[in-house]
């Protein structure tokens, strides 16, 4: 059983362990190599230990999974939602009012299919009601046919709206998706415990 709650500052490291498999695994083939392999779970765990204060000052909030598949309350999953071009925060382009923006979200790959995106994607939509968005955007690698495929099963569509990223000098190209808040294409919402 996958449960979410609010990341806590001794998370980094788990939460940078997360997000450096799940890019190696997502963007193999897309993003250069040398990019992927240079990435270091420590320079990340650095970074978002910096970033954590300001980014709940900044009204961002982080979400972790635990406790998927045996996995005793480690963090398994991560994501990070806010208010839609929080300074500092990601990539966006124009703020729509009331809207927020879905910046992360990364699944240890050995979990991929198991729930443990679909529980933090529901906690991310529980944020945006209690938050009164009326919308929620998110930008995908155009690449990344899975993630595609699972914002789309959770009622995501693409606005239109693209941009591209460069990697070692490769250009990868994103397109943003959006969901109108009160849609519930997810399904009934797997296990989870805000604290």
């Amino acid at each position: 059983m996958t449960w979410v709650r609010e990341m806590v500052a001794g998370d980094a490291a788990a939460v940078s362990a997360v997000r450096v498999a799940g890019w190696r695994a997502a963007y193999a083939g897309v993003i250069p190599g040398a990019y992927l392999d240079a990435m270091s779970v420590e320079r990340d765990a650095a970074l978002r230990e910096e970033r954590f204060a300001a980014g709940r000052a900044a009204g961002l909030r982080d979400l972790v999974a635990v406790g998927a598949d045996g996995a005793d309350g480690r963090v398994v999953g991560w994501a990070c939602c806010g208010p839609r071009d929080t300074p500092g925060a990601g990539a966006g382009s124009g703020a729509g009012a009331g809207e927020g923006e879905l910046y992360a979200l990364y699944v240890r790959p050995d979990l991929l299919g198991r729930g443990v995106g679909r529980a933090l994607l529901d906690a991310v939509h529980d944020e945006a009601g209690a938050r009164g968005w009326g919308a929620l955007v998110l930008w995908v690698v155009e690449a990344n046919a899975r993630a595609r495929r699972f914002y789309e099963a959770a009622g995501y569509r693409t606005d239109g709206g693209a941009q591209s990223e460069e990697y070692d000098g490769v250009p990868v190209r994103e397109v943003r998706y959006r969901r109108a808040a009160g849609d519930s294409q997810s399904g009934p919402a797997t296990p989870r415990s805000l604290r």
